[in-house]
């Protein structure tokens, strides 16, 4: 056996399967706490998926969770963390409904209900951002007539950065060319994960299109951590006074792949105070990833 290397098992799951198809895979390594920084990117590049979670112990919650791109470490994943968490529970490694993991930017809780998991996010802070609205129509290729009226472009934060961009169809959102680079630079300025560009939907609250290139994520299929942002801009924004909101994404790609993502808000006196946003994760297949020692 070369010593040189070894090989890690990686379980692939399709997080916020809607009605069992679809969804967005993401990677998770168990018993990951060997491996290094530098080993997580290697196999996060090998996976090739979006998003790969590794999962160490934790001196302070159930387990310990890092997210890995296939370019870099990034605080918080919403569909690697349902991922993750559907599998452990699965695996039986979960005896009750309520859990919580350490990540980089510390502490959240998660919650299971049935053969679903719903990961915490903070409070949301919203960001105006009307000087850039040019360059971001620019780089979508869309009009100012495209935008959905009375919604604001902004940037919303409830651990990480993105930015909402209302548009007032789905056939606009279907027709969207967008321009990467110049994603990236704007991304890269505001310090965003990337862009939400959004539709309402006759089937469910809103449908979605998420685009991060300076991540190395050109479209993707289902992200958590943006349909939580959407939901509080739903409430917060728009006056669509709810508590539970259902956000699909993945319809419009170019293979699409139709995720179903549920968000719950926490609400006290009409104030968002937290965040809960998940789904089902449904295993897919393994690999096994041979890196260098």
């Amino acid at each position: 056996m070369d010593k040189s290397k070894k090989t890690v098992t990686v379980q692939i799951l399709n997080a916020f399967a809607e009605n069992g198809q679809g969804g967005n895979p993401a990677g998770v390594v168990l018993d990951a706490d060997d491996l290094s920084v530098q080993d997580k990117l290697q196999i996060s590049k090998q996976v090739g998926l979006s998003e790969t979670a590794f999962v160490s112990t934790s001196k302070t919650e159930d387990f310990k969770l890092d997210f890995f791109t296939p370019t870099r470490q990034i605080a918080h994943c919403g569909h690697a963390t349902v991922a993750t968490f559907s599998y452990l529970k699965q695996l039986g490694k979960l005896k009750k409904n309520i859990s919580s993991k350490e990540t980089i930017d510390g502490k959240r809780s998660i919650e299971l209900k049935g053969d679903l998991a719903f990961m915490e996010q903070l409070a949301p802070t919203y960001t105006q951002v009307d000087d850039q609205t040019h360059v971001i129509l620019k780089s979508l290729g869309i009009q100012q007539t495209d935008l959905l009226p009375n919604a604001p472009i902004v940037v919303v934060h409830t651990g990480n950065s993105f930015l909402m961009v209302p548009v007032k169809d789905e056939n606009v959102l279907a027709k969207l060319t967008p321009q990467f680079q110049l994603i990236t630079e704007l991304s890269n300025a505001l310090n965003l994960i990337g862009y939400y560009v959004f539709a309402p939907s006759t089937q469910y609250d809103a449908t979605a299109r998420m685009f991060a290139p300076s991540y190395g994520i050109l479209e993707e299929s289902g992200t958590g951590m943006a349909a939580g942002p959407l939901a509080c801009y739903l409430y917060d924004k728009l006056d669509i006074t709810k508590e539970a909101f259902h956000i699909q994404q993945g319809k419009y790609m170019s293979k699409p792949s139709p995720s179903l993502i549920i968000v719950h808000l926490k609400l006290q006196q009409h104030s968002i105070k937290s965040v809960m946003a998940g789904g089902k994760g449904i295993a897919s297949k393994k690999m096994k990833i041979t890196i260098n020692a």
